[in-house]
């Protein structure tokens, strides 16, 4: 009987969870079910991104930056890492990245390129944000750190190389040379296309516009030996321009197509390129 007893209350035991089971089961499924909190209201967080910017700013970098022809009038002073920590901290806010834009502070500017999603970065958003650059730290910060990922990027490359607004136009150029470091899979004929729009726009005698275009022509040039032998091509035709402008896009794009650094760089990237497709095809042995 005691026997009994005694293996009744065991398999009672087994089929029924302790208290403290019973309590930490409620408190999982509560957590389960629990909303995910609300993010504070927009306005609450575009100021307090504001006053980090304002908190890393400093007097002698605000004035440092007359020295690169950027404007101070709306600009606290704050250095790139620091915006960069920031928007470490923040994490992805498109909401935000849009109303830092709106704001017009240079700094915030910035920031809001690194916080907004690219996948999510409209043709039209990239248009009215482009009308609106109005020094070349933006425009380069914008299209490197947010529309060069942009699905819409190579569109805006062709629409903006012909554009008139200087900073547009510089743009489309930063945009290139951004895509020669950040897309990978991009076929070459896209950058060959790039170098037609290059020699089109090296003609622009604007400082902003023909830096872009230098800029833009040795990077395609750097990216593989291929490329490296269409961009040599390109820059001699440039070089040999009586015009200013395009004479000195060419020579300049020379001068460092041509140096052995570059030279060594392109011609490893091509030694790899045989050996990866000879491991592809390899077969595989199993262990």
């Amino acid at each position: 009987m005691a026997r009994t007893a005694a293996t009744q209350a065991v398999a009672k035991a087994t089929r029924t969870p302790s208290a403290s089971k019973r309590a930490a089961s409620k408190q999982a499924a509560s957590t389960r079910e629990a909303p995910a909190a609300s993010p504070p209201p927009l306005a609450e967080r575009l100021g307090d991104a504001l006053a980090q910017l304002r908190a890393a700013a400093s007097t002698s970098h605000r004035d440092g930056l007359a020295r690169y022809a950027i404007p101070t009038e709306r600009a606290f002073g704050v250095p790139m890492a620091s915006i960069q920590g920031i928007a470490k901290r923040l994490g992805r806010d498109r909401e935000l990245a849009e109303a830092l834009w709106g704001s017009g502070w240079y700094e915030a500017r910035l920031l809001a390129s690194y916080l907004d999603d690219p996948a999510q970065v409209s043709a039209a958003q990239m248009d009215r944000w482009g009308r609106q650059f109005d020094n070349w730290a933006v425009c380069d910060t914008v299209c490197f750190a947010l529309f060069d990922r942009s699905p819409h990027a190579w569109r805006k490359i062709g629409q903006w190389a012909g554009r008139r607004d200087e900073y547009l136009k510089r743009a489309a150029f930063a945009l290139l040379a951004s895509k020669t470091v950040h897309d990978k899979a991009a076929p070459d004929q896209a950058f060959l296309h790039g170098l037609e729009l290059i020699e089109a726009g090296a003609g622009d005698e604007r400082n902003f516009v023909k830096k872009a275009v230098n800029w833009a022509l040795r990077s395609i040039g750097k990216r593989n030996a291929v490329l490296h032998a269409a961009a040599l091509a390109a820059a001699k035709r440039l070089a040999a321009s009586e015009d200013a402008a395009p004479r000195w896009v060419g020579k300049d794009a020379l001068r460092e197509l041509n140096s052995a650094a570059v030279v060594a760089r392109v011609t490893a990237k091509a030694a790899r390129v045989p050996a990866r497709k000879a491991a592809a095809k390899a077969p595989r042995t199993r262990k």
